[in-house]
């Protein structure tokens, strides 16, 4: 009778142990607000995910409004996050730096503002839409980031000042076939970023880009065969200013609309000028005449063209090739 009973407990160990780790697999996660899904929303889904997977994990977001202030955390490794169609998959949230915090009573700040932060590497969003939808009361992050090796193909980033936020020096993203539109700074930071074959929209007379790239940091912001387009009451429109020292910046095989200013580049900062790394090469449209280009930004050669490539740029500490 006692080996009975250790066995049956035994058995009973067992079966808890398996329903406790029952998502600990590459299985597919779906997420839908009808409830047809694992999950109501993508924050649960993340909080079954076992902390750094050496599996791909896809978290599957069926269409849908999801308003979520969400976080995938640092521990968190080698998962997708997959909408089921791009313009009606939306993450959404509306945070402004000057909502004021009861403990504080002053301003949130920039940087709590995000609907989405990503902490964790080797993360990647596909086919979804990322939106701060605070109206224009202050500077409001639609995608935070700091996490090594992400990932961005097929999505939508919707915002107005500080769209998207690269925040860490040494981590590196790739941006593929993505909707960026914002009104200030809307690509800001510190990171290493390839922005392939993406639009992107200025829905105001201000700046694209405010780069902090560090000094021993070789690359940061690179948009190659992007399309710059502009709202209809739009005509001052410059393709980046310099947040910090250093500054890296460059436009490449991209289509500039009118709106661009002629100087293409603007001052903010004076003494942040002597250092800026502002480039740009084969650039078309009315946008990409260089004639009266400040004297501080550089034109390419195509020999130093041909040398920027994601693998090159993607190598840092170790090498990543995204495409892979």
């Amino acid at each position: 009778m006692r080996k009975l009973i250790s066995i049956i407990c035994i058995l009973c160990g067992v079966g808890t142990m398996q329903a406790k780790d029952s998502y600990d697999n590459p299985d597919t996660l779906v997420v839908s607000r009808d409830g047809t899904g694992q999950f109501r929303n993508v924050a649960e889904a993340l909080e079954v995910c076992r902390a750094f997977m050496d599996y791909h994990k896809v978290i599957y977001v069926k269409k849908g409004t999801y308003k979520e202030k969400l976080v995938v955390p640092q521990w968190l490794t080698n998962i997708e996050i997959c909408g089921e169609d791009r313009d009606n998959t939306v993450i959404t949230w509306d945070d402004h730096a000057n909502i004021l915090l009861p403990a504080t009573g002053k301003g949130m700040g920039t940087f709590r503002t995000y609907t989405l932060k990503i902490q964790g590497s080797r993360i990647t969003l596909k086919n979804i839409t990322v939106e701060n939808n605070s109206a224009r009361l202050g500077q409001a992050v639609a995608l935070h980031t700091e996490g090594d090796c992400l990932t961005f193909v097929n999505c939508r980033f919707l915002g107005h000042q500080d769209t998207i936020y690269t925040g860490n020096a040494k981590c590196r993203h790739y941006f593929r076939d993505c909707y960026i539109e914002g009104t200030t700074d809307f690509v800001f930071g510190p990171s290493t970023a390839w922005f392939e074959n993406c639009d992107i929209f200025c829905k105001a007379n201000s700046y694209i880009t405010a780069a902090s790239t560090p000094q021993d940091v070789p690359y940061g912001y690179i948009f190659n065969n992007c399309r710059v387009t502009a709202a209809e009451n739009v005509d001052k429109v410059y393709l980046g200013r310099p947040w910090r020292d250093y500054g890296y910046t460059l436009f490449m095989n991209c289509d500039l609309p009118r709106q661009i200013r002629p100087e293409g580049w603007h001052q903010w900062r004076p003494e942040a000028v002597k250092t800026a790394r502002y480039m740009e090469y084969g650039n078309r449209g009315e946008g990409a005449v260089t004639d009266s280009r400040v004297a501080w930004s550089r034109q390419l050669t195509k020999k130093e063209a041909q040398q920027i490539t994601p693998e090159r740029v993607f190598t840092l500490h170790d090498t990543w090739n995204p495409n892979n």
